[in-house]
């Protein structure tokens, strides 16, 4: 088997399990915990890193020692010596390509402390990638390659952490060995990322000369190589660092509900982790959005009833009095509340490969919380090259920008640097449930603040009972020249003839006023539907019966409008005609135009068209004439009352 560098270890929690297995266990189970990454540009030597760290404690068993070794001769770097970024790269192609593709977590403790580290790829590419190791990470480790000194990656990786909110930052300048342990050389790169952070706003770091793979100050400083280093080793550092969770205890007490506790007819408590500061019975509290006050009766856990509760514990709170609270609310300190509000100012952190789609609406997700939200189009985006902020009409793969965010409903909200847990959230596409973004919020529009819904006494269903109907809007969708005007036309007239209240909203007729300003990429077309939503929103509130006639090419879009109205009032219509058949007709030339490619973003020639999986009523215009069609749709939504 090779041999391993020479470094000894300097851990003895062998001896302790060998001795007194219960007191090692006591001991390790109060043990804090620290969540670090280790990031940088390309073969810094991050997995080396980390399986230094591994193997010094003594984390490795002997059958994968054995298994690293054999692996090193057959894929490793480092000649016949034991390559220690194969503990961490797992992955084939990266073992194949000697590079970290995915966020891969390791676990290893010492006499003092409890860690899992995230080995974060270096590429740009899976910056994204890098972004959700550093969303739970209390320290950074920044890797710089001695022989290279500070890259584009090292500040887009420092920027990003610096964003994310990691506070303690090392700049681990690593391969010393190679560059014969020079101080000169360490000190220039150290002054290089002073000036460097000083720019976006990290405050302080700790630097340390370092070899991951000789072992040179990770475990015990200074080493006999670097006399003239008179800080911490990387143990220790990481050893004495202060921790998230020690910080979030000074803070006011915060706890997203994930359940309300209902075990049987005597018993309901509010379960959740405590996000930010303690709690203990008696503390008067306030549930917010509601805004309900009670006291704490009790703090419930599976080992009794704790007479206090930090931040980073899982417990279920009773409170003295029945008030409403539910999954997504947030128990608070009943004096110093959080905010409440609609509308944001967020940076995002865009981790799609399709583009955002401003004004589309995404599920937001923030603690227990979810809602509808949409984007509007960035303020700007930022070049982390440069740190220049650059116009922006979307945002792609591995952008970072600033936007406006419009929720549905009001969410419990503290900024990201404030809290992570009531400012950090997530988008999440409607209709393939991928993670598009991460978010953190800044502030809340003064707009939101001042902008309140006004109560009338006149309410929707008076409206509708006036009429003596059920408010409906009647989506008609399809391609282009497939009858939807035509065929909606003639269900308003048969429905007039039965004294129903309605209005017919055409695709073409709106953008004379309403949506004039609008073009047809794809984002106006979002925005097209957004506004026509609400209108149609409107006047269901009104009592009418709402027939559209609108291409609305995107299901996502569709689906929007759906969740703007009440149960059963939006009825999907799929006036479905195959593309020949309406190019065909092309009563109005515009396929001819698009097909001359004099009309840009037409719908089924360059843009897509989604048709609806589950409408709940299709009519085919080869099969049945706009009278038939007409008349069988009048047949599937009566009675109207």
């Amino acid at each position: 088997m090779a041999d391993a560098p020479t470094t000894q270890p300097v851990y003895q929690t062998d001896a302790l399990i060998a001795e007194d297995i219960d007191s090692y266990l006591e001991t390790h189970q109060h043990k804090t915990m620290l969540r670090f990454i280790t990031c940088g540009s390309v073969d810094d030597g991050k997995s080396t890193l980390i399986g230094r760290l591994l193997y010094d404690s003594k984390m490795i068993f002997e059958d994968q020692l054995d298994a690293l070794a054999s692996d090193s001769k057959k894929v490793g770097t480092q000649g016949q010596e034991i390559d220690f970024a194969l503990l961490v790269d797992g992955l084939a192609a990266e073992r194949e390509q000697g590079i970290t593709i995915d966020v891969a977590y390791r676990f290893f403790n010492t006499e003092k402390r409890k860690f899992i580290v995230a080995d974060c790829p270096g590429h740009e590419q899976y910056t994204r990638n890098m972004v959700t190791g550093a969303s739970t990470a209390d320290l950074a480790v920044i890797l710089v390659d001695a022989r290279k000194g500070v890259l584009v990656q090292t500040r887009r990786h420092s920027y990003l952490c610096h964003l994310i909110g990691i506070k303690n930052i090392v700049l681990a300048v690593n391969k010393m060995d190679l560059v014969d342990y020079d101080q000169a050389t360490f000190d220039s790169i150290v002054a290089d990322y002073t000036a460097f952070a000083e720019e976006i706003g990290i405050e302080s770091f700790t630097a340390l000369p370092i070899s991951g793979f000789k072992g040179d100050n990770i475990t015990a400083a200074p080493s006999e190589n670097t006399p003239w280093y008179d800080g911490p080793s990387l143990v220790e550092h990481l050893e004495s660092v202060e921790v998230l969770s020690d910080i979030a205890a000074d803070k006011p007490f915060r706890m997203p509900v994930q359940w309300v506790n209902r075990p049987n007819l005597d018993f309901r408590g509010f379960s959740g982790l405590i996000a930010t500061g303690s709690v203990k019975p008696g503390d008067a509290v306030r549930v917010l959005p509601s805004g309900k006050t009670s006291t704490v009766k009790s703090i419930v856990t599976f080992d009794g009833d704790l007479d206090e509760a930090v931040a980073g514990q899982s417990v279920t709170i009773t409170l003295e009095d029945e008030i409403d609270c539910s999954r997504g609310d947030v128990l608070c300190v009943a004096d110093t509340p959080p905010e409440t509000a609609d509308q944001f100012e967020a940076t995002i952190v865009w981790l799609n490969d399709e583009d955002l789609h401003v004004g589309r609406g995404y599920w937001l997700k923030l603690g227990t919380q979810t809602v509808s939200a949409t984007v509007q189009q960035p303020k700007h985006r930022v070049d982390v090259n440069t740190m220049d902020e650059l116009a922006a009409k979307t945002l792609s793969l591995n952008d970072i920008g600033v936007a406006e965010v419009y929720a549905d409903k009001p969410l419990v909200f503290e900024s990201y640097a404030q809290n992570r847990t009531l400012g950090g959230f997530i988008l999440v596409d409607k209709i393939t449930n991928a993670t598009v973004a991460a978010g953190m919020l800044n502030f809340s529009l003064r707009r939101s603040q001042n902008v309140h819904w006004q109560a009338t006494d006149i309410t929707r269903e008076h409206h509708a009972d006036m009429k003596n109907q059920t408010p409906r809007v009647l989506w008609f969708t399809g391609l282009s020249g497939s009858g939807k005007s035509t065929i909606a036309n003639e269900v308003e007239k048969k429905l007039a003839l039965m004294n129903r209240h309605t209005f017919l909203l055409d695709g073409d007729n709106v953008r004379h006023g309403l949506n004039k300003d609008l073009g047809f990429t794809e984002a106006d077309r979002i925005e097209n539907i957004r506004r026509i939503g609400e209108v149609a929103r409107l006047m269901t509130d009104a009592g009418l019966i709402v027939l559209t006639a609108f291409i609305s090419p995107f299901r996502a879009e569709r689906r929007m409008v759906r969740e703007m109205l009440k149960d059963h009032e939006f009825v999907e219509i799929f006036v479905d005609t195959p593309l020949e058949v309406a190019e065909e007709r092309d009563v109005k030339g515009l396929y001819k135009k698009a097909r001359a490619g004099n009309l840009k973003n037409f719908t089924g020639i360059d843009s897509p068209y989604e048709a609806p999986e589950a409408p709940e009523i299709t009519v085919n215009t080869v099969e049945m004439s706009p009278e038939e069609a007409a008349n069988y749709i009048i047949d599937q939504i009566l009675p109207l009352k």
